[in-house]
């Protein structure tokens, strides 16, 4: 493997870059209203130099009203979720660890439901609770996990798995407390859900919130490396793990918890994406972070356009687009894990 430079860093970061502003411009190309190359980038172009008025109203209306919107979001959730798996699986040394997996997602998905009950009408209500499920729900995961004052990853994937299948219980229960609308709506929304232009907190501040804490994770990623050894070993090298965790844990939860939040309950993108991005880079955090970003981004964007096009003008939940590429993977890497 080469070794990291800046100079490589920024051509495989600006690769993907490429890469996600394709999918961008397909993704505003296709859907159930096609949209033609030249009126997309005539369209953009007068957006670009401030002429948005001139825009015919259909195209003002279905590009920057709805598709736009939907899909900057999608790229926010998308890398969150794979930083946040990325982080878990580099202090939990396994390859299966994922907010889905592990039931993080699952805790903020409850805790994003319990506002909806409790407090509807305070807008930061439900980002806050969904963190404070995440990070329960992880601190629990990692509790049950240790035996023997150790780490043992298959306890801690049996733990997860449980933890999971609980919090989904207590979602369900929580559900037959809801009217018929919004029975269905949450439903809807926890396969998924990037249709919602209108979120808790927006756009704005939930990419700050998410670049801030991605950055946070960020600077660990040396450490995180030398974790990859064991705790002990990167003791010895000088590495406060304590600190390490608490940062990867918090920032980790925090994107879990925003993402759910505002998208519902989107499955094995944390553990998809970093696999990937891992043998195709390395398991450099350096690169790793950056790249599983970039790597998200375009895994819930290619996501959604299927979703949203396959059985046009139907739409289907993206966490079923990601479960169906995602769930295979899992069940190979489970595999190597118990070989």
């Amino acid at each position: 493997m080469q070794p990291l430079t800046p100079k490589r860093l920024a051509w495989i970061c600006g690769s993907l870059a490429a890469v996600l502003l394709i999918v961008v411009i397909v993704s505003l190309k296709v859907g159930a209203v096609p949209i033609s190359v030249i009126d997309l980038v005539s369209s953009l172009g007068r957006v670009a130099i401030g002429r948005s008025a001139q825009l015919p109203s259909e195209y003002s209306l279905i590009v920057f009203e709805i598709r736009l919107p939907r899909i900057l979001l999608g790229i926010l959730v998308g890398a969150a979720l794979s930083v946040a798996g990325a982080g878990f699986q580099a202090l939990l040394r396994n390859p299966l660890a994922d907010p889905y997996v592990l039931g993080v997602s699952s805790g903020a998905a409850l805790g994003a439901i319990i506002s909806l009950i409790v407090a509807s009408r305070a807008s930061f209500a439900m980002p806050l609770a969904a963190f404070a499920g995440a990070l329960a729900t992880i601190a629990g995961v990692y509790f049950l996990g240790r035996r023997g004052g150790q780490l043992d990853s298959h306890i801690l994937l049996l733990a997860g798995i449980i933890t999971a299948s609980f919090l989904s219980a207590l979602i369900m229960f929580l559900m037959t407390t809801l009217s018929g609308g919004e029975l269905r709506g949450i439903a809807f929304w926890l396969m998924g859900d990037l249709t919602s232009t209108k979120t808790p907190v927006g756009l704005g501040w939930l990419f700050t919130v998410l670049l801030l804490a991605i950055g946070a994770i960020y600077t660990t990623a040396a450490d995180l490396n030398l974790l990859l050894s064991g705790e002990q070993e990167a003791m010895h090298l000088g590495v406060d793990v304590p600190r390490v965790k608490l940062v990867v844990y918090v920032s980790a939860s925090l994107l879990t918890g925003l993402a759910v939040s505002v998208s519902g309950a989107i499955g094995y993108v944390g553990l998809l994406v970093p696999h990937v991005m891992r043998l195709l880079f390395g398991s450099d955090h350096r690169l790793l972070i950056p790249t599983t970003a970039l790597g998200g981004a375009i895994t819930i964007v290619v996501a959604d356009t299927l979703a949203r096009t396959i059985v046009s003008p139907t739409e289907l939940p993206v966490g079923a687009m990601t479960a169906m590429a995602g769930a295979p993977v899992f069940i190979y890497l489970l595999r190597r894990r118990l070989q």
